[in-house]
Order: C-alpha cells, then sequence, then structure tokens
C-alpha cells in the first residue's frame, strides 16, 4: 500500500492555469497527468487531472487493491477545475485510473488523459511512466531537416500501419515490435529510396480494427508494440537512416468507451453536449468542443507532444473536412449553423490556424498535412493571408481521378484522358501530396494491384505505370504498404503484408521498378524542385485521347529538363513523335517496360537523337517506340 496523498504538492504556475483557461497552454503534458517526482525526501508520483464538475476524486490502482477513496485528490484552489495530489511509493510502471464521483453520484472511472503509457487493450488502465532517460542520437539528422522536409525537397512517404506490415508465423503470427521494426522497417524503406515513413495513428485505441484512428491515448504510443523508449529507438532508427517521421494525429473526433474522455466528469467535458456538434453520425463518435479554451490547450499540447517528445517530424491531420463543415455528413435539421449562419465551423478553423501557427514557430523544419477532401480555399497557405496555415493538402481529387482512370479497360481510356489531366488546370492552388493510400485499398476496393483491368501481365504494367505516373505528376508522393510491390488483395489490418509475392516474378518486378523510380526521382531535381512552380511543369502533347498518350516535361531551378512519356494503352507504338525543347541524344533513363521489370523489353535503345521536326510547337523531336503500357523518363545529355 502506498503512503498517504500529500497535497499541496503541484507542477503548476500560475502562468499555467492562465494559459491552459486562456486556450493557449501547449505543454499541459508537463503538468497534467502523472509524473514521478521527489517530495520531502520521499520518491513518488504526482497526480493531477482536469474534472471541474466532479463532486470528488481519487487515484484507484494496483498500489492500493483499485480502492475507491484510499487516495483522493484535491481540488485547486483557484477554482481552474484542476484535482492534485502526490502519492509516496507509487513509481515507473505502477498502473492507474481517476475513480470520479459526478454531481449526480454516479462513480465512474477514467484513464488518464495525459498518460504516457497504458495497459494493452482490452485492459484500460493507465500507466505511470517516465520519458526520461532516453538516449536521442538523431542529431544530424535534426540539424538538417529543415532542408530535407521544405516543399522544394523530394518526398517519397512510405504508409505503414504497424501492426500488419509484417507479421513473425513462427510466433504466433505476431506483429513486428517498435524495437524489431527498428531494425526491419529501417533497412527496408532506406533499400527502397523512400525519404519518409508517415505511421497510421500510433496513439493508444482501444479498437485495434479502427486502425488507430478511433484514439484515446492523446500522449501514449500504443503498448500493442511495445514501451515508449522503444517507439523513440524506432523514431531514431528512421532518422539515423535519414528517414523522416510523419505521425497520423486525429483531433477531429474520439470514441465513446467507458474509461476514455467521453462524459469525462459525469459531464460533457471534452466533446459538445448537443449531439448535433457532438457526436460524429459516420464514426459514432464524440467531437470536441474546439470553443472551450481548456479543450483547445489539450489538443495543442497533444500535437506539440509528439514533435517534442518524440521528435516527430510532421503531423497528418487526420479528417480535417469533417471539422470545417458544421453539416459534414448531416442532413437538413441535423446541424446547428454558427453565429452567422453559416455552415462553417468558426472555433475549428481558429483552433486549425493557432495549431500551424505555434508547430511552425516551435519547430524548425516540420511540416503537417491535411487530409482535406473538399475545396476549401487556401489549406496550406498561411494563417496570416486567410488560409488555414498546413504545409501540404492531400489531393483527393486527383487520388480519384487517377484510380478511376486506371480501373478501366484501356479500351474506354481515351473517353476518360481528362480524369488524367484535369489535375493540373488547379494543381498549383495548393502544395498538394498526391496519395495512393490505405483508404483506396479496403472496404472492397480491392488492392491497387486488384484495380488494374486485364491479365496477369497487364496488371502489373498497369501498375508500374501507375507509380511512374505519380512519380512524374506535380506533388509529394505517398504510397501504403504493399502498393510498391503489388500485393494483389486488399489490406488485412489483421495479417501481415503478403511478401511471399516478391517471390513471383511479376509482383518482384513492380517491386524492382519503384525502387529504381525512387531512388532515380530523389536524385533528379527536376521531378521535384518545382512541384509547386508553374516553371516546374509543361504538357507537350496532353490532346492525344485517341492515342491514350501524355507527354510532358518537368524542370528544375536551373532549367534541366527530363521528358516523361506514358503509353496508357497495350498497344505498342512506333514512330511515335513528341517534341522536344532541343536537339541531341535523349537518354532513356527510366523505362517501365524493361525486361528487369518483367516488361515486354520494348524501348530505344537507351535513347536516340532528336530529330529536326516541327510538332507541338517545337523545332525539334524525337522519333519513339512507346512500349505498351508504359512509363518512360529522358534526359538530354
Amino acid at each position: 500500500m502506498a503512503g498517504n496523498v500529500i497535497h499541496g504538492v503541484t507542477l503548476m504556475k500560475e502562468k499555467d492555469i492562465y494559459f491552459f483557461r486562456e486556450g493557449n497552454h501547449t505543454k499541459l503534458y508537463e503538468i497534467l497527468g502523472s509524473h514521478l517526482i521527489e517530495h520531502g525526501g520521499e520518491q513518488g508520483t504526482l497526480f493531477a487531472v482536469w474534472a471541474p464538475n466532479a463532486e470528488r476524486v481519487s487515484v484507484i490502482g494496483n498500489f492500493n487493491c483499485w480502492s475507491d477513496g484510499a487516495h483522493p485528490l484535491a481540488p485547486r484552489w483557484d477554482s481552474s477545475g484542476i484535482w492534485e495530489g502526490f502519492i509516496p511509493e507509487v513509481g515507473h510502471g505502477d498502473l492507474y485510473k481517476f475513480s470520479i464521483t459526478t454531481k449526480d453520484g454516479e462513480v465512474v472511472e477514467k484513464g488518464d488523459p495525459f498518460a504516457f503509457w497504458w495497459e494493452t487493450p482490452p485492459r484500460s488502465a493507465s500507466c505511470v511512466w517516465s520519458l526520461d532517460g532516453f538516449g536521442w542520437d538523431d542529431g544530424e539528422w535534426m540539424k538538417s531537416r529543415a532542408d530535407k522536409s521544405e516543399i522544394r525537397a523530394p518526398q517519397s512517404i512510405y504508409e505503414v500501419h504497424l501492426g500488419s506490415w509484417r507479421h513473425l508465423p513462427d510466433e504466433h503470427d505476431r506483429s513486428l515490435s517498435y524495437h524489431e521494426l527498428a531494425a526491419e522497417l529501417v533497412d527496408y524503406v532506406t533499400e527502397m529510396g523512400f525519404t519518409h515513413v508517415e505511421f497510421l495513428p500510433v496513439m493508444e485505441h482501444p479498437f485495434y480494427g479502427s486502425w488507430g484512428y478511433q484514439t484515446l491515448g492523446y500522449f501514449a504510443p500504443s503498448s500493442r508494440f511495445g514501451t515508449p523508449h522503444e517507439f523513440m529507438e524506432l523514431i531514431d532508427s528512421l532518422h539515423r537512416a535519414g528517414i523522416g517521421v510523419i505521425l497520423d494525429w486525429v483531433p477531429s473526433h474520439f470514441p465513446s468507451d467507458g474509461y476514455g474522455l467521453s462524459n469525462f466528469d459525469g459531464t460533457c467535458l471534452y466533446e459538445h453536449a448537443d449531439p448535433k456538434k457532438g457526436y460524429h453520425p459516420d464514426w459514432k463518435s464524440s467531437i470536441f468542443n474546439y470553443g472551450r479554451d481548456e479543450v483547445r490547450s489539450f489538443l495543442l499540447s497533444s500535437a506539440r507532444f509528439w514533435l517534442d517528445m518524440y521528435h516527430a517530424d510532421g503531423l497528418r491531420v487526420d479528417a480535417v473536412a469533417s471539422m470545417l463543415y458544421l453539416d459534414y455528413s448531416r442532413k437538413e435539421g441535423e446541424w446547428i449553423p454558427n453565429r452567422y449562419g453559416g455552415k462553417e465551423n468558426i472555433e475549428a478553423i481558429d483552433f486549425l490556424r493557432k495549431m500551424n501557427e505555434i508547430l511552425y514557430a516551435d519547430f524548425n523544419g516540420i511540416q503537417t498535412t491535411a487530409e482535406e477532401s473538399t475545396s476549401w480555399p487556401m489549406v496550406s497557405r498561411p494563417a496570416y493571408v486567410g488560409g488555414l496555415g498546413f504545409g501540404y493538402k492531400w489531393n483527393m481529387g486527383w487520388m480519384h481521378d487517377t484510380l478511376r482512370y486506371f480501373s478501366l479497360d484501356p479500351i474506354y481510356r481515351k473517353y476518360h484522358q481528362n480524369e488524367l489531366t484535369f489535375g493540373m488546370w488547379y494543381a498549383y492552388s495548393e502544395n498538394f501530396a498526391l496519395p495512393l493510400s490505405h483508404d483506396e485499398v479496403v472496404h472492397g476496393k480491392g488492392s491497387l494491384y486488384g484495380k488494374m483491368p486485364g491479365d496477369e501481365w497487364q496488371k502489373a504494367a498497369n501498375l508500374r505505370l501507375l507509380l511512374g505516373w505519380q512519380t512524374g505528376h506535380p506533388g509529394k508522393k505517398l504510397l501504403f504498404m504493399g502498393g510498391e510491390f503489388g500485393q494483389e488483395w486488399e489490406w488485412n489490418h489483421d495479417a501481415s503484408l503478403s511478401w511471399q509475392e516478391t517471390e513471383d516474378r511479376f509482383h518482384r518486378g513492380i517491386q524492382a521498378w519503384y525502387k529504381e523510380l525512387l531512388h532515380f526521382y530523389k536524385s533528379c531535381p527536376a521531378l521535384w524542385e518545382g512541384d509547386y512552380e508553374s516553371w516546374g511543369f509543361e504538357w507537350i502533347d496532353c490532346g492525344d485521347s485517341d492515342s491514350s498518350v501524355l507527354s510532358f516535361l518537368r524542370r528544375d531551378s536551373r532549367g534541366q529538363t527530363v521528358l516523361c512519356v506514358g503509353n496508357f494503352t497495350p498497344v505498342p507504338r512506333l514512330g511515335y513523335k513528341v517534341g522536344v525543347p532541343g536537339g541531341g541524344f535523349w537518354k532513356e533513363v527510366l523505362n517501365s517496360d524493361s525486361e528487369r521489370y518483367e516488361g515486354s523489353n520494348w524501348g530505344n535503345f537507351g535513347g536516340l537523337d532528336a530529330i529536326p521536326y516541327k510538332i507541338h510547337r517545337r523545332e525539334w523531336a524525337l522519333d519513339l517506340a512507346l512500349p505498351p503500357l508504359s512509363f518512360m523518363v529522358f534526359e538530354r545529355e
């Protein structure tokens, strides 16, 4: 049995309470939750929890046989709603919850919203844990990441669900741990040539099948894969290998599990009380009350925490569209207009702007990305000019149009070429990232490979073409795990990726193509330096729909140019003339139809000389052999 509670011990200063209640505190994780300290010569844990409407709060845990009332907390004198108390002898690894008596006399047991670690679900206790003591060795990365994360740098992101990337069949088919991933995942993404890894939410979540998007532990990596220090080890290993780390983060909603944030102190503390604003009909979850100052401080602190304590290089913010619109997924009469009568969620907009302003001011070289699926303007423009302040926005329109086009039998593609070309009409309105994400390979949609029409050869060729098209198109690149080798079946979060498929020649060929493509992409500034500048891209011919051929140029700031040509049909085309900006020898540096990738090995014998021929408003042309279902890149020597 731990010692009696000692009251009057606190980590909070008067300014902490002021900023907390003002909605501007961004380091609540340093003062709320559980913290190992020494007081009066005794080692123990200081507990602090925000529960302003509680009648009584006590700490229950394995140190007091989960006995309600054994260790009561006391409310602070400043009417902040925070309850505190120091319990001697409670230490690292001890389990606990807060027992809260509501105004109605009901007793609820709640996990700690600020816990740094939790029991592995379905167990639901919080765990006293110190984040001190990890020896970070990523100083070189942290100093240089601003250059590697800016919008004029290459970015090829590997999107990963930790629990299903790879299993160990000899050990009851379990997932790899953080420690194991620190070796295997790091080696793989380095070999493949990715610049960043993006993890589906690692924050603790009760339902594994939510993939982390039903978050409850906003300050804790999931214990399913190891300890907080082991997750630090994974990030540190990626950084030492030169790989950036992006974390998915979910401030849009949270689940209603009884031990979580919902109805925390007997009242709607974190969520809106009115279900027209506080209940999400799509996900059957609760929506944060962005207008409540203390809730804003909670979310701002969570966002900052992962960049501060875990050295994350950015956050991808989930479901931003659902935050921006009060009528999102709601019918008439199911939502409440804002104070001006509109459908915009003013409090959520203010929160997102403030979040981005704070993160970019406090952390050099980070980027935030919005998953935003509507036409909301200036998502990736600074708040001071009226934008939301994100660094990037997922281009959902490009993704849907592209996948719809590639799913067509090539005989019909000539009627839909605008679905590939339309994206360039708005390409410079935002800093777009091009996602081929997890959402497109689940719920009956099939895998990327499965979406491709034709026989086995054509499916593989189509997928190589798709990956080439994404890489050549302006915008940063994201690919969900398994797409790089053409996994045949759609993603199953309960199973490992089908790594055995890489033993098949077609899947091995897809993987080899994408590996070479990524390494060339990183080495070629023309493919990324001008992603968001009009000088970085120029169509040669986007109108040859009858042949389903597209050709375009990519340039860097020094004028170096590469030519990209895609043939989107299985019909090889000999003598296909493409206008180029100058004479000389044009080297064929990439050809997705090469025999190295199990293609048919059509091509141009490594390159060819331009001929004086007027076409596409140019004086010179290449007389090309276009392989079937191919993507090719040429450089002028």
